[in-house]
C-alpha cells in the first residue's frame, strides 16, 4: 500500500494515477485522497502537464476488434478461446496488442525512466526530455535523453539496444530546430548512462532531434551521421 504522506511516493503515485498503471486499491486510495489533499492534486497536475505533450508524438492507434475483446475478457476474468497456432504464443508478444497501447507504453517508459533519473543539479533554465526510438515500425524504445538549459544532459538506456558488430560503435547526435546539420556528441556504449555539460550542445529547446547511429569504431569520420539510424527521437518541455 502507498503512503501518500511519503513525497517520493507521492509523486510515483501520481505520475501512475495519470497513466492509468496502479493497482486497483493504490488507485482507490488516491482518487479517495485527492479532494482533501493539495499536495497530491498538485503533483497530478503536475504529472497531467508532463505527459500530455507526449500524446503528440504518437500516432492515434484505434485497438483491433480482437484487442477490445481481449481486454474485455481479462477484465470479466475470463480467458478468450485460442487457436492451437495462438496458444503458443504468450498474450503479451502480439504485435497487435503492443500496436493498440503504443501510446502508453511510450508514456510508460518516459515515466520509469524519469523515476529512475535522481534530480538534475538545481539550475536555471527549462527541462526537457526525449525519448529514442527505434525508426522501424516496432518503435521500440531504448533511450531517454533528459536536459536542462545551463544544466547537463543525461542519456538513460531503458530498452534493449541491438548488439554492435565488431569495428563498429553507437554516436551520439543532436540537432535543434533550424540548425544546419547534426553536432556529434560522442560515442556511447549499450546499456551505460552516459552524462555531460549542456555547453557541449549548439543549443537547448523544444522539438530538438537526438539520435543514436551506427558508426565506425573511432566515430564518424565526416562530422556527420554515415550509419543507420538505430535510435531517434525529439525534445518535449517539462
Amino acid at each position: 500500500m502507498i503512503d501518500l504522506r511519503d513525497p517520493a511516493e507521492r509523486d510515483a503515485a501520481a505520475g501512475e494515477y495519470v497513466l492509468g498503471t496502479l493497482g486497483a486499491e493504490d488507485h482507490a486510495a488516491v482518487a479517495a485522497a485527492l479532494p482533501h489533499d493539495a499536495a497530491l492534486r498538485a503533483d497530478v497536475y503536475a504529472w497531467q502537464d508532463r505527459m500530455l505533450p507526449l500524446s503528440a508524438q504518437v500516432a492515434a492507434a484505434e485497438p483491433t476488434t480482437a484487442v477490445w475483446r481481449r481486454l474485455s475478457l481479462a477484465l470479466d476474468g475470463r480467458q478468450p478461446p485460442r487457436k492451437a497456432a495462438e496458444a503458443r504464443t504468450p498474450w503479451w508478444q502480439g504485435l497487435r496488442f503492443w500496436q493498440g497501447l503504443s501510446a502508453v507504453g511510450v508514456a510508460a517508459s518516459l515515466l520509469l525512466a524519469l523515476r529512475l533519473l535522481a534530480p538534475l543539479p538545481v539550475a536555471e533554465g527549462a527541462r526537457y526530455v526525449a525519448l529514442l526510438e527505434s525508426p522501424d515500425e516496432r518503435h521500440a524504445a531504448g533511450w531517454v535523453v533528459e536536459l536542462q538549459a545551463g544544466g547537463a544532459l543525461r542519456l538513460l538506456p531503458v530498452g534493449d539496444t541491438p548488439p554492435v558488430p565488431p569495428g563498429r560503435a553507437l554516436q551520439f547526435w543532436t540537432k535543434p530546430q533550424g540548425a544546419a546539420g547534426p553536432t556529434s556528441l560522442g560515442l556511447v556504449r549499450a546499456g551505460e548512462p552516459v552524462e555531460m555539460p549542456v555547453s557541449r550542445l549548439p543549443a537547448v529547446g523544444a522539438q530538438q532531434l537526438f539520435e543514436i547511429t551506427l558508426e565506425p569504431e573511432a566515430g564518424s569520420p565526416i562530422g556527420k551521421p554515415t550509419g543507420p539510424i538505430l535510435f531517434v527521437g525529439r525534445t518535449v518541455a517539462l
